[in-house]
């Protein structure tokens, strides 16, 4: 059977026309939902099917987003006893977030104290000031909690055009157990882990290897009464040891919630660290 030159070159083009065609879908612009504003926190919610019940969650989008280009992200987890509305409004953070032209999201997680699945995928955590967050939660609290931050992961990335070589995850306290659970477990969608205060009582729940790739930055003030700086002296020591690209901030006098949330100096320097990091 003879191929003509003809077939061949319009054969050609047929391709082409198809890869700029895909290459156009790909890059095209994704407006701005109608319930979002840019250049300040949005409260929103999604059916959480798995828990069968609505669930909310906060959203920052910088006033530079136009829907064309790509965005890093930053997933932030709040502590114990708090909620993402609090967490996203710490001094300071919304405004290195415009700063850098990043978008912010905080996950609920289930309650407010569902520890993001790093203290298990039950709800006995074994700690009182945890359990009391556990009456009438789902025997599946930590895993439903970690679900949650995923859920909201793909919401953000399927209406927003994400840099995903430019995602980051941060938390305070029992967001800070969370970021390191889910850096370790989900080590292949993060640039860089942001962990502050963080109640990582008895460990690393996974292989530090797993983030060998992923720069590390710890918080943590001296007289924290809740985490012991102690405890978290270790930890970053731990972090030495596997080779981590790990960066230590201790801040003196500082206790567990102030010196972070009512720092607007320390947010500057944990979203340059953010903002430097490339997966």
């Amino acid at each position: 059977m003879r191929i003509s030159f003809h077939s061949i070159l319009n054969s050609f083009y047929l391709i082409a026309a198809v890869v700029l065609l895909a290459s156009c879908a790909s890059n095209a612009v994704k407006p701005l939902p109608d319930d979002v504003r840019t250049g300040k926190v949005n409260a929103r919610s999604y059916f959480f099917e798995e828990a069968g019940k609505d669930m909310g969650y906060s959203l920052y989008v910088p006033s530079s987003y136009d829907g064309s280009t790509e965005t890093p992200l930053v997933v932030l987890l709040h502590g114990l006893t708090s909620n993402p509305d609090a967490v996203i409004n710490y001094q300071g953070l919304t405004k290195q977030a415009e700063k850098h032209g990043m978008i912010v999201v905080a996950p609920f997680g289930y309650n407010e104290g569902g520890w993001y699945g790093s203290r298990g995928y039950g709800k006995d955590f074994g700690m009182k000031t945890a359990n009391m967050f556990t009456e009438g939660a789902p025997e599946n609290l930590g895993e439903l909690s970690e679900l949650d931050v995923l859920n909201v992961m793909e919401i953000v990335r399927e209406q927003f055009v994400i840099d995903d070589d430019r995602t980051s995850l941060m938390g305070h306290s029992m967001g800070g157990a969370g970021t390191l659970h889910l850096g370790i477990k989900y080590s292949d969608q993060w640039a860089a882990l942001a962990q502050m205060s963080p109640a990582v009582f008895g460990g690393p729940t996974g292989s530090l290897d797993r983030i060998k790739n992923v720069p590390i930055l710890t918080v943590q003030g001296d007289k924290d009464e809740l985490v012991p700086v102690a405890m978290v002296r270790e930890l970053v020591k731990s972090f030495e040891g596997a080779s981590l690209t790990s960066k230590y901030i201790e801040i003196p006098d500082g206790d567990h919630v102030r010196v972070i949330a009512r720092n607007p100096a320390l947010m500057a320097d944990v979203f340059d660290f953010l903002a430097a990091q490339s997966r």
